[in-house]
């Protein structure tokens, strides 16, 4: 079974190198280490990190090539940065044998997680101003290259990972380089750290050699193969689908490697089958609501500001539901940010469609997956709060009510019967008095609703919050620009209806 695991690694392995210039060892040490028994104990990790350096010479020598063919590989700008990353890769490599694999393994593993995120919420790490090729470096560019150099190099001899994907940011981030020069010059620098990393590595423990001759060979032939085709593959298609596949991977990766090493203790804290199944229900009642949503917008044609309503609704009660799935909070809150975690980047996907803006009514660029990520996480953060922490579960069920209900109220009420611009130098110039103050009538009736039926105080005491948490609910919608209204409106009136309830 292991030689699976050595195979799955290293194809992975090679196909993050040759897509995004990633180090062998950012997919391969952790499926070693968890997956496979006889990496367990005092030095698996370091013979798991030498054996990925190993497969990252062929694989980064075969992918920079491919690159320097497309003429994507700028080492003009990268040598500063290569000669200080060389002479630190011995030192790091040395100190790794004396920290022992607790810290190789755990870096590993959440370093694999963090890759991953950070590529689905910006695929094209490159920024808007890029530079010539070959262009000469300023005095900032310079102690740039030093300082990422001399650190990037330690870190690669310490960890065996990490070091391809950290150059590849330094490149775009801060170098100015294009996105594929930048992986044809990482992976270029990468074969020379990974070599004299990986004979560092073998001079101090020769059993990498002689005990895991097996895997040190199929690993370096696999990852080999796996970084040629995903070259060639990333050579042909745009920078961006390149990230966003590699973000989705490495994600998915990651997170399974952690709670896999970290089972036992993440089981005494999460009701792990508990949230799998209310998350599994969740998705089942998001996907069928949205269909019918779907069936109801083509047959009666509805107007598109009234769709894009609906679908606010839906979203939103979909975190009421949650609540009353699962008698668990932790469930609902970590089912929230699992769903969060899989609707981003499967918009990020679907933006590629013509029709996109259009079905979902989009105002700007990127309106509709930074919305449902920022809904979701606020979803995930009051459940666990209000829920969990003070044990008031009818406080988050009050407050997502009452923004999401009083927002589409002020929405549809503006649009449609507002006149009077509100002139407040605070507030955003384009709403209305007339959708402010139908918010708050309905942000007031709501909470009113909600308090009476569930919370343990007297009419009221209910209908005096529910009124002036209505009123905050309008006036904190009415200043907040930019649709942030999702996060600071929610927040807002849980914060002053907690104060309130400890005045009675």
């Amino acid at each position: 079974m292991e030689y699976l695991w050595y195979v799955i690694a290293a194809l992975g392995a090679g196909i993050g190198t040759g897509l995004a210039g990633l180090s062998a060892a950012t997919v391969m040490v952790p499926i070693l280490i968890v997956l496979c028994p006889s990496f367990a104990g005092e030095a698996g990790a370091y013979q798991a990190t030498a054996i990925a350096l190993a497969s990252d010479i062929l694989g980064s020598a075969v992918t920079s090539s491919i690159y320097i063919k497309h003429k994507n590989i700028d080492l003009k700008r990268a040598r500063l940065m290569m000669v200080c990353i060389l002479s630190m890769c011995i030192a790091g490599s040395v100190a790794a044998w004396y920290v022992g694999n607790v810290v190789l393994g755990g870096f590993s593993l959440f370093l694999t997680l963090g890759i991953g995120i950070r590529f689905l919420i910006k695929p094209d790490t490159q920024r808007k101003e890029t530079v010539e090729s070959g262009a000469k470096l300023d005095a900032k560019a310079i102690a740039i290259s030093l300082f990422f150099g001399l650190t990037i190099g330690f870190g690669t001899g310490f960890v065996g990972s990490g070091g391809g994907m950290m150059m590849l940011v330094v490149f775009t981030a801060f170098l100015g380089m294009r996105l594929k020069p930048a992986v044809g010059t990482s992976t270029f620098i990468m074969t020379f750290t990974a070599l004299i990393a990986s004979v560092s590595h073998i001079l101090i423990e020769p059993s990498i050699v002689l005990e895991r001759w097996d895997a040190l060979i199929i690993c370096i032939v696999v990852a080999t193969l796996g970084s040629m085709v995903s070259a060639r593959f990333a050579n042909r298609v745009m920078s961006r689908t390149v990230g966003l596949v590699t973000g989705v991977v490495l994600t998915v990766l990651g997170a399974a490697m952690l709670l896999l090493n970290y089972w036992d203790v993440i089981s005494r804290y999460v009701p792990l089958m508990e949230t799998m199944r209310t998350f599994g229900v969740y998705l089942l009642f998001i996907i069928s609501a949205a269909v019918a949503l779907l069936v109801i917008h083509f047959t009666l044609r509805l107007p598109r500001e009234l769709f894009r309503k609906m679908l606010h609704i839906l979203a939103l009660f979909s975190g009421v539901v949650l609540m009353r799935i699962t008698s668990d909070w932790r469930a609902a809150s970590l089912s929230a940010l699992l769903f969060a975690a899989l609707v981003y980047p499967a918009l990020k996907l679907l933006e590629r469609w013509e029709g996109y803006a259009n079905l979902f009514v989009q105002r700007r660029p990127g309106e509709v997956k930074t919305s449902l990520l920022l809904l979701f996480v606020m979803f995930a953060l009051l459940i666990a709060v209000c829920w969990g922490w003070l044990d008031m579960p009818y406080l988050a069920t009050a407050s997502i009510l009452m923004w999401g209900l009083g927002d589409a109220a002020a929405a549809l009420v503006g649009k449609r019967f507002g006149k009077h611009h509100i002139g407040l130098r605070i507030a955003d110039h384009h709403k209305t008095w007339e959708g402010s103050c139908a918010m708050a009538l309905v942000a007031f009736v709501v909470g009113a609703i909600v308090l009476i039926l569930s919370a343990p105080y007297p009419a009221w005491a209910a209908l005096l919050m529910a009124l002036v948490s209505g009123i905050a609910a309008a006036f904190v919608e009415m200043i907040t620009r930019n649709g942030h209204d999702t996060v600071t409106v929610p927040i807002a009136v849980a914060a002053l209806m907690y104060l309130l309830m400890m005045l009675f």
